[in-house]
């Protein structure tokens, strides 16, 4: 039984979280296609007849003349989506993935807005012997007031082994000392080996809320929005060169198992969670894969710089081939997501 609404709520998660992404995704297109001008048949929020169909495990906007080689109507053609400037298509095609990014700011804007920012007390747990510290509760470095761990972190990493003068208060008292960071190697998330300049702590692990105003609200939502971004986008380049290992790939599976583990631990965490793969769902359509937003753009920047567009022979080709490589990515994630349930 308890295994049983736990799959319950990972279906309904999954649900929520692919309804909320792909909704937003089309509606990007819609409205940048309204607003130029382009004509839209259909709005679709999962795959059917209907404009909302029973399982949105995918969506579409249907535009006039979307396909180059559609027959219109002569009244269609200032509607038509092939007969638009090439930017105009450029700035439709671009708006799906763009809408993710958006989503995700517009979520992290809310969290801040409404939570706070958790922010790590620069407060020492551990010490390790022999190490150049060996004291806890951190005040100021070289006079600087210190008012989080990530602050006190940056400050000695980026002080490459030169002797740092640490004000240190404990209990009542306050003591200063001067302590020369060492550096140490680290594994980084990619498993990667990273020199870092330390002074051997580690934090007490306490936190305190810090209430944001409305524009510490919106910077932090962007400030989180780019350095998500920026660690997806490196994770990828790493997995086509081989530095990350393509097990570490997930699909509808491990997304269920995520959200629902997400949504027992409570709504901020699933919508968290929604920001989250709203940015590598916007990452994935750009690549430039054909059937991908990312195609249409290859092929709609070429035109831009040939200043004709790409033959309908060479498009269907890629479309195919494009098509042949999604479905191999899918067999793959899948195959990962079952090897983990199986094997873990």
């Amino acid at each position: 039984e308890i295994q049983r609404n736990k799959m319950s709520v990972n279906i309904f998660a999954l649900v929520i979280v692919l309804g909320v992404l792909i909704f937003f995704h089309e509606l990007g297109h819609f409205l940048v296609a309204r607003l130029l001008g382009v004509g839209v048949e259909t709005f679709s929020l999962g795959f059917g007849p209907n404009r909302i169909s029973a399982i949105p495990l995918g969506g579409y906007v249907k535009m006039v003349g979307e396909q180059p080689d559609a027959d219109l109507d002569p009244a269609d053609i200032p509607l038509s989506f092939t007969h638009k400037h090439v930017f105009k298509r450029i700035l439709i095609v671009a708006a799906g993935p763009f809408f993710n990014i958006l989503l995700a700011l517009i979520i992290f804007y809310g969290i801040f807005q409404i939570s706070g920012m958790l922010i790590l007390k620069p407060s020492i747990g551990e010490v390790n012997e022999g190490t150049p510290a060996y004291r806890t509760g951190l005040k100021k470095i070289d006079g600087v007031k210190i008012s989080s761990w990530e602050d006190m972190a940056k400050m000695i990493t980026t002080s490459k082994g030169n002797t740092l003068s640490i004000s240190v208060l404990r209990g009542n008292s306050m003591r200063i000392s001067d302590v020369t960071p060492e550096p140490k190697i680290f594994k980084n998330i990619f498993n990667e080996d990273m020199e870092r300049y330390v002074i051997g702590v580690t934090a007490s692990g306490d936190f305190f809320t810090k209430d944001l105003n409305v524009f510490q609200a919106f910077s932090q939502s962007f400030i989180q929005t780019y350095q998500i971004t920026a660690l997806t986008i490196k994770g990828v380049v790493k997995l086509f060169q081989g530095r990350v290992s393509p097990k570490t790939l997930g699909g509808p599976i491990m997304i269920a198992q995520m959200a629902g583990q997400e949504a027992r631990e409570g709504a901020i965490n699933l919508i968290f969670f929604i920001a989250l793969i709203s940015i590598n769902l916007a990452i994935l359509n750009f690549l430039p894969i054909p059937v991908l937003d990312g195609g249409h753009l290859l092929f709609f920047f070429v035109e831009a710089v040939t200043g004709r567009p790409v033959s309908i022979k060479i498009r269907e080709i890629a479309q195919q081939a494009g098509i042949f490589v999604l479905i191999l990515l899918m067999i793959f994630v899948f195959y990962n997501d079952i090897a983990r349930v199986f094997l873990s």
